[in-house]
């Protein structure tokens, strides 16, 4: 431990500045106008990947973004850690509610904000610089391969074909991620479980133009209003889902799971204060933290419709559209849910209108092993670099791809995240804690120290 935080020290200034001209590329893989910048990032994350130590580094070209492929194999008969990560990012608008530009990092009380620097630039960077480290130090315990891609953001539509035609080379003995977040760095925990998710946009369509709202109105049926009508109706008074069969599949925790879930630290009152808010809200009989990491939820994501520039216009819309996202949990199937929805929707529109329903991305829950080596490892990773066991907890967040490398590869995955929930994730004023980011890369090296130990 010694050996890695004099690296860390000895290289810190460098390591921060690496990450910053990283955040730097606005990578953000839904727009096209970002395109170029997506492509230099796989550039500098290539690099970065040769300079560190790693072999065979490949910009991989699919159907959209790259993949950026390297690997270092020290000996074949050692066990093979698969990282994973993404260099695409969110959007960063709204603009005008960021403190300072999204694409040009700034330090404000040990925190860099920059859009990706937490989601996922910061976490996947720091298994960089430990790598880095651990050739440097020639501690390295296992082989390494890096999968980085550059379409997490958007769906990561091609890496189901990459993965499927790169079997032999992606043969790996577990999955390593960080794009997931502890409790906090007082009280390290490991996420043992994540939501799935399916995705749609729906458009209702009334007249074939907008109209005057003083002429037509009340005798045409508003796309507005009966959107936002048909989206209330959704939950009930206990803000329970009302689509017919979504919770079939549902399987309740236990009394013994559920205290076990309960008994991580949370504190409610300081969650509502760091959000602004004055209430809870959530699905009746259920505590927050079964609400945001075991029960499915639907939520909106996005709605329009007329005008909403500077002053007044009074037009009755000839059309609304809203973007919604499910988060599934474990038994639940994207595909399924995404039917079920699109059959309700369009049910209960009333006459007047039409309705469309398009699925975007979608991905499935997956449960990870809390008994396995690689777990395991992880755990004593953090035991040796926090001074106490990690606690286990459920993630609200969706990966979906880590339920397609256990389909394809046959390999389970450990959620090994340094960030935090009040990191603001998608939304403006995205943060990552530089202790945070030095924590990961103190950290790292232990886990594959350890995972190369225990599979002896």
């Amino acid at each position: 431990m010694q050996e890695i935080k004099k690296y860390v020290e000895d290289n810190k200034q460098r390591f921060l500045d690496e990450l910053f001209e990283l955040l730097r590329f606005p990578s953000v893989s839904a727009d096209p106008k970002f395109k170029g910048d997506v492509l230099k990032t796989a550039d500098f994350v290539a690099q970065k990947l040769k300079e560190a130590g790693a072999e065979k580094v490949e910009i991989c070209e699919t159907a959209g973004y790259p993949i950026v492929y390297g690997e270092k194999i020290i000996d074949p008969s050692l066990p093979t850690v698969l990282i994973y990560g993404h260099y695409d990012v969110q959007p960063a608008d709204p603009l005008e509610l960021w403190h300072t530009p999204p694409f040009e990092p700034t330090v404000r009380d040990g925190k860099i904000y920059a859009r990706g620097a937490c989601d996922d630039k910061g976490q996947f960077y720091m298994h960089v610089k430990a790598f880095e480290l651990m050739m440097q130090t020639n501690t390295l315990a296992c082989n390494v391969k890096f999968m980085i891609e550059g379409e997490e953001e958007v769906g990561s539509a091609n890496l189901g074909i990459f993965v499927k035609a790169n079997t032999e080379r992606l043969k790996a003995d577990v999955v390593l991620i960080s794009d997931t977040s502890m409790i906090s760095m007082e009280n390290p925990s490991i996420e043992t479980g994540l939501r799935g998710l399916a995705y749609m946009e729906v458009e209702v369509v009334g007249p074939n133009r907008d109209l005057h709202s003083g002429v037509y109105g009340g005798a045409v049926a508003n796309p507005a209003t009966i959107l936002c009508k048909m989206i209330a109706s959704l939950h009930d008074e206990n803000n329970h889902i009302t689509i017919p069969e979504f919770y079939d599949k549902v399987v309740e925790l236990s009394d013994a799971e559920k205290a076990a879930l309960n008994s991580a630290p949370f504190d409610l009152e300081e969650y509502k204060k760091d959000l602004a808010i004055d209430a809870e809200w959530g699905e009746k009989g259920y505590s927050t933290l079964e609400r945001t990491g075991t029960r499915p939820t639907l939520e909106v994501n996005g709605i329009w419709s007329g005008y909403i520039g500077e002053g007044a216009k009074t037009v009755l819309p000839s059309k609304a559209n809203a973007k919604i996202s499910m988060r599934l949990v474990p038994n639940q199937n994207s595909d399924e849910i995404s039917e079920i929805f699109a059959k309700h929707f369009e049910k209960i529109a009333p006459k007047g209108v039409k309705v469309t329903v398009t699925p975007h991305h979608g991905g499935e829950p997956v449960v990870t092993p809390t008994d396995s080596v690689a777990y395991r490892a992880a755990e004593k990773a953090i035991e040796d670099s926090f001074g106490k066991k990690p606690i286990p907890t459920r993630g609200g967040g969706s990966i979906p791809i880590v339920a397609l490398f256990e389909d394809v590869l046959g390999i389970k995955s450990v959620l090994f995240g340094f960030g935090l929930d009040s990191d603001a994730l998608h939304s403006p004023n995205e943060k990552y804690d530089i202790y945070n980011y030095y924590k990961g890369i103190e950290t790292l090296p232990l886990f594959h120290k350890y995972f190369a130990e225990l599979n002896k």
